[in-house]
């Protein structure tokens, strides 16, 4: 199988996090896909240059990280991240949260990249108060046992969207609330996360 990916890309991260914790990476042959790059040969591969993209043993190409990470956990026929039973829907509920916080964090990132007189003040401080009404969330939602069990899903996005709004110049959306930051410490320890920060 081959996993098309930026190592810049968030979506990606989640699904290289997966490769790893599935204990995948001696199937999945990680390549890096050359975007936003008039006449890239990865546009041949995969015609919307977005990542990830998957393509498996049998030729099926996969795109979009949900559905990519999803196929992945379940390989094995053993889901450990994308539980089948989910009766309260908590799982999807604070999955769905934390990727439009990513989302968000994605689209500042994008913006603040773009030449200065083309920037749109109204997007990044739109998305600057999105991320932080996002964190005054998750502060309590930490708490929560699906945040503070087993890795799932929903943990790997958070700490994949705060860590992107740090290291992109955004902010640290840990200081000044410290159940978030008590649990992005605890979770950035998971090996398939530090592997692919």
């Amino acid at each position: 199988m081959k996993l098309y990916v930026t190592f810049t890309s968030p979506y990606a991260r989640l699904a290289r996090t997966l490769v790893i914790e599935k204990g995948l990476a001696e199937r999945i042959d990680v390549v890096e896909a050359k975007t936003r790059t008039p006449g890239s040969p990865y546009y041949a591969i995969n015609p919307s240059g977005r990542v990830p993209f998957l393509i498996d043993d049998a030729g099926m190409a996969l795109e979009d990280s949900q559905v990519i990470c999803a196929y992945l956990d379940n390989l094995d026929g053993k889901p450990r991240f994308h539980p089948l039973a989910d009766p309260d829907w908590s799982h999807r509920r604070l999955e769905a949260r934390a990727r439009s916080m990513c989302d968000g964090i994605a689209v500042w990132s994008r913006e603040v990249r773009r030449p200065e007189q083309e920037r749109s003040p109204g997007n990044l401080a739109h998305e600057l108060a999105r991320a932080s009404r996002m964190a005054d969330y998750f502060e309590t939602e930490v708490a929560h046992p699906l945040m503070q069990g087993a890795p799932n899903m929903a943990q790997f996005v958070l700490a994949v969207a705060l860590d992107m709004a740090k290291t992109r110049g955004m902010a640290d959306l840990t200081a000044g609330r410290p159940n978030l930051a008590a649990w992005h410490a605890r979770v950035s320890l998971l090996p398939s996360l530090r592997a692919t920060a």
